[in-house]
């Protein structure tokens, strides 16, 4: 078998992707029932536009993501998915694709205004995320003193946080953005924070983190992982990328 036979076998016909819905804006369904967002539209350039191949998104809770591919249920992961160490010793990572930050948003007449506020409140977090981690560290910090409810899917930490079950949402930018631009009500808690330590272009409101989104692969599947990131890197030369972004993140 040639080198260009064996890289052709490594690109399954149909690939299966594991997602958390909904995520919005990254992957969600509209009233019809389609199914639309940041990382489906990414997938739809990456698989059927510069590999040829079918795709499909297949529902999954995210806190056993990791499991359920390194079973076989599914080819990969595209759930909006931080790379860390902590992962990395379960799965293997593309290249990066999207780089986010982890945010407060509380009601808007919390007295919330910073991250030490947030001492001896309730905040929301969906369970396995790096919202979690994030807001874990901050009870450590907070010698234990934060109260730390966690939901299977975010839009449950939204509700509670509207419904006053919890003071604050711990939970990455853009899904939060998504959130406080269609609620009232709602907003972020403000200042500088990770991403300006790091020397990033920091958004208006407090970062706890700097994180880069990555698709996960089992670890025995080296050579598919290089063509999906020889096909990431396509896009991103063609524009297509950029387009994508400028869609849900830009204007």
């Amino acid at each position: 078998m040639t080198d260009a036979e064996t890289t052709e076998s490594a690109v399954p016909a149909n690939v299966v992707i594991g997602s958390d819905i909904p995520y919005r804006p990254f992957e969600y369904e509209t009233a019809a029932g389609e199914l639309k967002g940041f990382d489906v539209e990414i997938a739809e350039a990456v698989f059927s536009g510069q590999l040829g191949v079918n795709y499909e998104f297949k529902k999954t809770s995210f806190d056993t993501i990791i499991p359920s591919l390194n079973n076989g249920n599914f080819r990969v992961i595209m759930s909006a998915m931080t790379i860390n160490d902590d992962r990395a010793e379960q799965v293997d990572f593309s290249d990066p694709y999207f780089t986010a930050y982890q945010t407060i948003i509380v009601r808007e007449d919390s007295e919330i205004s910073a991250r030490e506020d947030l001492m001896g409140r309730a905040v929301g977090v969906q369970k396995g995320t790096t919202g979690l981690g994030a807001a874990e560290q901050l009870q450590e910090e907070f010698d234990g003193d934060l109260d730390l409810k966690e939901y299977d899917q975010i839009t449950g930490a939204f509700d509670a946080l509207m419904n006053g079950q919890v003071d604050a949402v711990i939970n990455d930018n853009t899904v939060n953005a998504e959130f406080v631009n269609n609620q009232d009500g709602v907003r972020f808690v403000e200042g500088e924070g990770a991403a300006a330590e790091q020397g990033e272009n920091a958004p208006p409101y407090l970062t706890l983190t700097v994180e880069n989104y990555g698709i996960a692969f089992r670890q025995d599947d080296d050579a598919f992982r290089e063509r999906v990131n020889e096909a990431i890197a396509a896009i991103r030369e063609s524009g297509e990328y950029d387009e994508i972004y400028s869609n849900y993140f830009s204007g």
